[in-house]
C-alpha cells in the first residue's frame, strides 16, 4: 500500500488516555507496516481548556510508549485562516450558505422537538434566500453563520472495522460550519488539516462514526478523494461502560509511575481489540508492525483487564536482563531510600537482587518492598510466621545453627545449604524446620526467593547478628 499518510489528533485538555494511547498505537502500527508516515496534530483551537501542559503530557506519553513521529507535530490553532479559506471555498461552490436566523430562537425551536421528542433539523430558513437578499444583509451588518448545504439522499462509506455504513441525509440536516463568531467548527477543521497533511487513511474512535457523513460531504464538495475510514472500538472499564477515571488509572504516565513496563504496555493495548490472527499473548515490537492489519481489529469493545495487564508485565520482566532491571527500578528505590531514610544499594548489588527478584516482581513499583531487608534489618515479623515457626524449640535450634555457621571459611550458598543439611540431620528434624525460622529472623517474612542465596548476598555478619536477635525474640530474658 504506497504512500500511506496516518494522523494522530488528540485535543491538549488532560493526560494521553489509554484509550487514545492506543489509537496513536493503531495507526503508528499502521503507517510502520507499510512504510508511511505517522503524523502528530494537536488540535488546541479550544483555548480555554487546552494547556503547554497537557501537550507536554502527550508528548511525554508518546515517547514513553515508543511512538515516534515523522516531521513536526502540526497545531491546529496555526490554521485557523486556511480552515476559513475552506469555508469561503464552499460558499464560492455553492455547497454552503450564509444563515442569519437567530440562534435564540433555533435553540427554542431545539427545545420544542426535544419536548415532543422529535428529532431536530435545521428547517432550512435563509437556505433559498436571494443574492439580493444576502447581500443586503451583509450591508446592513446582520452577523451570520454558515451552513453545509446538505444535499438530498444518503452517504455511504466502507469502514476498515465496520464495514458498509449508510447515513440518511435526513438525520444530518444542513450543519454549521462557521459560528457567527467567525469561528470554524471541528468539522472544517478536521478536513482542512487532513487534506494540509495528505492524510489517506483516518484510524480513530468510533464515537467518530456520526461525524464521519457530514466530513465525507465536505470531501466531495471540495471535489477532494476521500481517505479511508477505520473506526476502533471503544476502550471499556469491568462494568462494559466506556473507560473512565472511576474505573481507576486511565493516563498511560500514570501506568509508568505504578511501575508497567512500556513494551508491557504497549503490547497490552495491541491487543486491546486488535488479534494478530495467531493465539499469542507477547509479541515483540517487530512482529506487531510485521502483523498489523485492519481487518484483525474487532468491532466489538474491548475491556482493559489490570490483571491481564499485570500478567502480561511479569512476563516481560522476567525476561530482562539484570542490568537492564535494575535501571528500571532504581528510581523507585530512590525514592523509597529517602522516604525510609536509608542508604540506596551501590549498582553491583542493585544488579544481583534485581536477577533474584526478577521471577516474583509484576511492577517495577514493587521492588523497594521486595528488597528492603537487603538494606536494613526486618523492622517487625509476619506474625503468621512467628506462631508457626518460632517455637520453644527452634530458640536453641537457632543458636547451634549459629555456631555451626560462624565456623564457615566460605560464605557461598552452597556451603551454607551443606551446614543445614547436616545441622537438621544432628537433630533429626526436617531441613524445613531450620530454613523457615532463619528465613523470619533473615527477611521478617515466611516467603523470600531462596534462602541460601539471601543468606550469600546479605553476608555473615549481617545473618549471624539477625538470627541471633531472633533467638532473643523466641526466648526473651
Amino acid at each position: 500500500m504506497p504512500d500511506v499518510v496516518v494522523r494522530f489528533a488528540p485535543s491538549p485538555t488532560g493526560y494521553l488516555h489509554v484509550g487514545g494511547a492506543r489509537t496513536a498505537l493503531f495507526n503508528w502500527l499502521f503507517a510502520r507496516h507499510h512504510g508511511g508516515r505517522f503524523l502528530l496534530r494537536i488540535e488546541d483551537t479550544d483555548r480555554q481548556r487546552s494547556t503547554p501542559e497537557a501537550i507536554e503530557a502527550i508528548f511525554e506519553g508518546l515517547r514513553w510508549l515508543g511512538l515516534d513521529w515523522d516531521g513536526e507535530p502540526l497545531f491546529q490553532s496555526t490554521r485557523l485562516k486556511q480552515h476559513q479559506e475552506l469555508v469561503s471555498e464552499l460558499l464560492e461552490k455553492g455547497a454552503a450558505y450564509r444563515c442569519f436566523c437567530d440562534p435564540q430562537v433555533l435553540a427554542e425551536q431545539q427545545r420544542e422537538a426535544q419536548a415532543d421528542q422529535r428529532l431536530y433539523c435545521y428547517p432550512g430558513t435563509c437556505r433559498q434566500l436571494s443574492t439580493v437578499e444576502v447581500s443586503r444583509r451583509l450591508e446592513a451588518g446582520e452577523p451570520f453563520a454558515v451552513r453545509f448545504r446538505t444535499p438530498p439522499g444518503k452517504t455511504s462509506f466502507d469502514d476498515a472495522v465496520h464495514g458498509r455504513i449508510e447515513v440518511d441525509h435526513r438525520e444530518i440536516d444542513d450543519f454549521i460550519l462557521l459560528r457567527r463568531d467567525g469561528m470554524p467548527v471541528y468539522q472544517v477543521a478536521v478536513v482542512s488539516d487532513d487534506l494540509f497533511m495528505g492524510i489517506t487513511h483516518i484510524i480513530r474512535g468510533d464515537d467518530h462514526i456520526s461525524n464521519t457523513p457530514k466530513q465525507i460531504l465536505i470531501y466531495q464538495a471540495l471535489g477532494k478523494p476521500v481517505p479511508q475510514f477505520a473506526h476502533v472500538p471503544l476502550i471499556l472499564g469491568p462494568d462494559k461502560k466506556r473507560l473512565s477515571k472511576r474505573h481507576g488509572a486511565t493516563s498511560v504516565t500514570e501506568y509508568r509511575d505504578r511501575g508497567i513496563h512500556r513494551e508491557a504496555m504497549r503490547n497490552f493495548l495491541a491487543l486491546m481489540g486488535w488479534s494478530p490472527g495467531e493465539d499469542r499473548e507477547i509479541l515483540e515490537i517487530k512482529e506487531m508492525i510485521d502483523l498489523f492489519d485492519l481487518k484483525g481489529i474487532n468491532p466489538a469493545g474491548a475491556v482493559f483487564d489490570e490483571e491481564k495487564l499485570q500478567w502480561m508485565n511479569a512476563k516481560y520482566i522476567s525476561a530482562m536482563p539484570s542490568d537492564e532491571l535494575w535501571a528500571e527500578i532504581e528510581p523507585f528505590l530512590q525514592k523509597y531510600c529517602r522516604k525510609a531514610g536509608i542508604i540506596m544499594p551501590p549498582e553491583a548489588l542493585g544488579i544481583q537482587l534485581a536477577g533474584l527478584f526478577r521471577e516474583r516482581m509484576k511492577t517495577f513499583s514493587e521492588a523497594p518492598q521486595m528488597v528492603d531487608y537487603f538494606l536494613r534489618d526486618p523492622q517487625s515479623y509476619e506474625e503468621k510466621g512467628v506462631k508457626k515457626h518460632w517455637k520453644a524449640e527452634t530458640s536453641q535450634r537457632l543458636a547451634h545453627l549459629v555456631g555451626a555457621l560462624e565456623k564457615l571459611p566460605e560464605w557461598r550458598a552452597e556451603t551454607i545449604e551443606s551446614v543445614f543439611n547436616r545441622m537438621a540431620e544432628e537433630a533429626g528434624v526436617k531441613r524445613g524446620e531450620l530454613i523457615h525460622p532463619v528465613r523470619l529472623a533473615l527477611t521478617g517474612r515466611t516467603a523470600s526467593p531462596g534462602i541460601f542465596e539471601v543468606m550469600q548476598i546479605l553476608g555473615k555478619p549481617v545473618c549471624l547478628r539477625r538470627i541471633r536477635r531472633a533467638v532473643k525474640e523466641i526466648t526473651p530474658s
